[in-house]
C-alpha cells in the first residue's frame, strides 16, 4: 500500500484522534505485537507519523513497546475496560429497547434476574393498552421452572444443579399447566439449548403465556432474561425475532460477542 505522510492535517485534532482509534484498532486486530513496518502499511500512515502517535499513546500507557521497534496494547485500556463495565447496568442499557419492544407489541416486556431459586422482576415496559392486567410489580419473583426466563437459566445448569433445584424446591405448580415433574423438566430444558427460546404456557398464571431470549454479558454469562407477556391466545410468534433482535442488542451494549 502507498503510505503518505499526513503529518500536517488541516484539523489536527480530528485527524490526529481518528489515527490514534485506527492505530488501537490495528493492534487490537492481533493476538501477538506488531512491527511500526507493519502497522504503517495497514493504517497508510507514513512511519514516521505513526510512530509518532504511538509513542504518545505508549506514554499514556494505552500502548506497549515489549521490544523497540515493536507494539500491542496496554494495560490502561484494561483498566478502563474494567471501570466500564463495573458501570454498566443491564437496567439502564435495556430500558430503551425494551421500551421500543412494547411500541411494536404492546404487550408487556420484563427484564429479570435470578436471584437462587427464583427469577426476580426489574424491570418492566408495559401500557394500559395491552388489556393485560401485570401482577407480579417490579421486585416480585417466581420459580424457576415455571416462568421464561427462568428456564432460560436452569437450561444452562449443569445435571446435578437442576437435580438440586428440583428436590430442593419440590417443583411446586401453580397451574394444570405448570411443569411438576423433572423428566418433564428436563425435556423442555433440552428444547430451550437447542433454540436458545424459553416459553410459559400459561404455567404461572392461566390465561397468560411468554416468549423470553437471553441476555449475555462480555464472558458470555447469561445475566439476564427479556421477555414478552400475553394473554394466551394473543401472543404472536411473529415477535419472536423482534424480541431475539432486542436482547442481541442489549448484550452488544453489555459486551458481548457473539462467537464464530
Amino acid at each position: 500500500m502507498k503510505k503518505t505522510d499526513l503529518s500536517t492535517p488541516a484539523t489536527p485534532t480530528v485527524q490526529v484522534i481518528e489515527r490514534m482509534f485506527t492505530l488501537l484498532d490495528i493492534l487490537a486486530s492481533r493476538e501477538e505485537t506488531l512491527s511500526l513496518k507493519e502497522i504503517s502499511e495497514k493504517s497508510g500512515l507514513h512511519p514516521s507519523t505513526a510512530h509518532r502517535i504511538l509513542n504518545d499513546l505508549a506514554t499514556g500507557r494505552f500502548v506497549e513497546r515489549p521490544v523497540s521497534g515493536s507494539y500491542r496494547l496496554g494495560m490502561r485500556l484494561l483498566e478502563l475496560g474494567n471501570l466500564v463495565k463495573a458501570r454498566l447496568s443491564v437496567r439502564d442499557a435495556a430500558l430503551v429497547p425494551m421500551r421500543e419492544l412494547h411500541k411494536l407489541t404492546q404487550q408487556p416486556v420484563n427484564l429479570s434476574m435470578r436471584q437462587g431459586d427464583e427469577i426476580v422482576y426489574i424491570e418492566r415496559a408495559y401500557s394500559e393498552r395491552s388489556g393485560m392486567q401485570v401482577v407480579r410489580a417490579i421486585g416480585g419473583h417466581a420459580p424457576l421452572h415455571l416462568t421464561s426466563v427462568g428456564k432460560l437459566f436452569l437450561a444452562f445448569d449443569d445435571t446435578q444443579r437442576l437435580r438440586s433445584y428440583s428436590t430442593r424446591t419440590g417443583l411446586p405448580g401453580h397451574t394444570r399447566n405448570s411443569i411438576t415433574q423433572l423428566v418433564s423438566l428436563e425435556r423442555e430444558l433440552a428444547k430451550v439449548r437447542q433454540y436458545r427460546i424459553a416459553r410459559d404456557n400459561e404455567e404461572l398464571e392461566l390465561g397468560v403465556r411468554c416468549m423470553a431470549a437471553g441476555i449475555y454479558d462480555d464472558q458470555n454469562k447469561l445475566v439476564a432474561g427479556l421477555s414478552i407477556s400475553a394473554p394466551a391466545d394473543r401472543l404472536d410468534e411473529s415477535w419472536l425475532p423482534k424480541l431475539q433482535a432486542t436482547a442481541g442488542a442489549i448484550s452488544a451494549a453489555m459486551g458481548y460477542r457473539k462467537e464464530e
